[in-house]
């Protein structure tokens, strides 16, 4: 019997610096390796044959797209990128990726064994992946990941506590490609979503991919499972048999509680208006911070309801940021209140502001909490909200948007991810029908104050906004919101492990000192891994757990790109100068 012959041999020296130790696996483009770094760890070799790679997974510049993805991913839940290069082998050339060796085991491997999880671990795990999906998708160029299942999940055994990471991305890409360049072929359609299947990719359909996941970790089989032995030779009658079993409802068993049963019937709503708008809110709704109301069949439409937004703490939940917090009480909350009184010294209210920064700095939450200060009605909206692939129907919702919120003003208007409501329209890229919808948000927001409509628009990519919405008259106000400084961590730390057990005396301010360019986002994280240590462990939160974590756990956003964001503050203040003459804030740095 002939032995199947691999690319690499045992022994084999990659570039004088990775010794072959055995191979792994084979896909339709790519082998896996063991192989031993120079410093004598293991390490996991990746190795691409240019010649079977699609069109679709190269970047514009001929670079093999997983590989330039994986460079720039860093966080506690991905796979960790360590190097990569090329090689020219018997006339044929490869490239190569070298990460990290994970000790553990696959999600489906440990699936074999105990068939389906406990609903404690499940919910661990389900955390873990959002939180790597999080980062993802607030990098300055989104990635949206497309291929989570069991297969591509792994628990890292290293440590103490387990720590899932996602770790295949060879159908990853950027948010900002076209839908064209997707290559959907050999993905599982249990944990595709509707629109996955005509390629539409978004944050939403890796919702739905969570969704799926969460689904068969607690009951053993994918939701709407149909046996697909029939289907193999006809791929387009599967997808039917799938969407056609989507129509029902989803099934649970009476041991997994209501609320978890309503978070994963919202994660796996057929239809994309009708799902989580983003795993962040996917997160809170886990995490216990909103409210999923029951989902009576998957096609009603449902929408998460806020905690009583006008009845919360308002500013007081927000730790830190007091000069911000004063320059929006004066300029903002006040002038909404007040209006006769700004009048007399010939002030106007002002249209909204654009808060902007690197990722997990608390944009929505201080929105939020923003909402709660001044008592206004509250709308959230994002991108798919008001995207249509239909001719005028994006100008209609966003027309009818602006009336709602008139007809119940006092209102604020929330939009995230400014960026894909409103790019900028020299942009090549943007075609007609989003600049159309650019056209129409842009009079709608002209003057809206008068109206009593204050909007706030959030981006992590200020610099591909239409630079019209920065006009006087429109967002009067333009906010950076970087990592919190000193005294904010510090109130970070004691804000969220004030309710938890943990050990008197804690030194906060310890703490604060070695998480310099941690965000807010990465501040919740460790406390919470810090949290589930204490607890696997039987003990209190100590200041040993805590700085432990913070050691394990670097900062989700390099400082590379921190400081690219002062470059783009920078820019941003420059055309501040040029246009409105107004001042900009943010923090000062120390």
């Amino acid at each position: 019997m002939n032995k199947t012959k691999h690319i690499l041999i045992k022994g084999q020296v990659i570039k004088e610096k990775y010794t072959v130790n055995f191979f792994l696996k084979k896909g339709n483009y790519a082998e896996t390796y063991r192989v031993k770094a120079p410093d004598g760890k293991t390490k996991l070799l990746k190795l691409f044959h240019y010649s079977k790679l699609n069109r679709t997974q190269f970047e514009v510049n001929g670079a093999v797209l997983e590989i330039e993805i994986l460079k720039q991913s860093k966080h506690p839940n991905l796979v960790k990128y360590c190097d990569n290069g090329e090689l020219l082998l018997e006339k044929q050339k490869y490239a190569f990726v070298i990460l990290d060796y994970i000790s553990g085991e696959t999600l489906a491997d440990k699936m074999k064994r105990e068939q389906t999880l406990n609903p404690y671990d499940a919910k661990d795990i389900i955390s873990g992946v959002l939180n790597g999906l999080n980062y993802l998708h607030n990098l300055l160029n989104p990635v949206i990941h497309n291929d989570i299942t069991n297969l591509n999940i792994m628990n890292d055994l290293s440590g103490k506590v387990v720590i899932p990471k996602i770790i295949d991305f060879g159908y990853a890409r950027y948010l900002s490609q076209s839908n064209q360049d997707f290559l959907k072929e050999g993905l599982n359609p249990f944990y595709q979503s509707n629109e996955s299947f005509n390629k539409v990719f978004s944050v939403q359909s890796d919702v739905f991919s969570v969704g799926a996941l969460y689904y068969h970790l607690l009951f053993g089989l994918p939701p709407w499972f149909v046996e697909i032995s029939k289907y193999k030779s006809d791929k387009i009658k599967l997808e039917d048999a799938v969407l056609e079993e989507r129509k029902k409802p989803l099934r649970f068993e009476n041991t997994i509680d209501e609320q978890t049963q309503n978070i994963i019937t919202k994660a796996l709503q057929p239809n994309v208006e009708n799902r989580f708008k983003s795993v962040k809110e996917f997160i809170r709704a886990i995490n216990g911070e909103l409210e999923i109301k029951q989902v009576s069949n998957s096609n009603e439409l449902t929408k998460p309801k806020l905690k009583n937004i006008k009845n919360g703490q308002g500013f007081k939940a927000i730790a830190g940021m007091q000069q911000l917090k004063d320059t929006i009480q004066l300029d903002v909350i006040d002038a909404l209140n007040d209006k006769e009184k700004y009048a007399e010294y010939g002030l106007t209210i002002p249209n909204g502001m654009l808060l902007y920064g690197p990722p997990g700095c608390g944009k929505t939450f201080f929105a939020e909490r923003m909402a709660e200060e001044v008592g206004f009605n509250f709308y959230q909206i994002k991108p798919s909200d008001i995207q249509s692939k239909f001719i005028n129907e994006s100008q209609e919702k966003i027309k009818n948007l602006f009336n709602k919120a008139r007809e119940n003003a006092p209102s604020i208007v929330f939009v995230d991810e400014l960026d894909a409501v409103v790019p900028n329209r020299d942009n090549s890229n943007v075609n007609h029908m989003n600049t159309s919808a650019v056209n129409e948000f842009l009079a709608q927001m002209n003057n809206c104050g008068d109206d009593g409509v204050f909007v706030i628009g959030a981006t992590n990519r200020p610099n591909s906004i239409d630079p019209a919405i920065l006009r006087a008259g429109r967002l009067d106000k333009v906010i950076y919101l970087p990592p919190p400084d000193f005294d904010a961590r510090e109130l970070m730390f004691k804000l969220y492990l004030e309710n938890r057990p943990r050990e008197i005396g804690l030194d906060y301010s310890s703490l604060a000192k070695f998480t310099e360019n941690y965000v807010s986002s990465d501040i919740k994280f460790l406390c919470d891994e810090a949290s589930r240590t204490a607890l696997k462990t039987k003990s209190r939160i100590s200041k040993e757990i805590l700085l432990e974590t913070i050691k394990q756990n670097r900062p989700s956003i390099s400082l590379k790109e921190l400081n690219s964001y002062k470059a783009i503050k920078a820019k941003m203040e420059g055309l501040t100068e040029n246009t409105n003459q107004r001042p900009r804030i943010g923090f000062k740095n120390k």
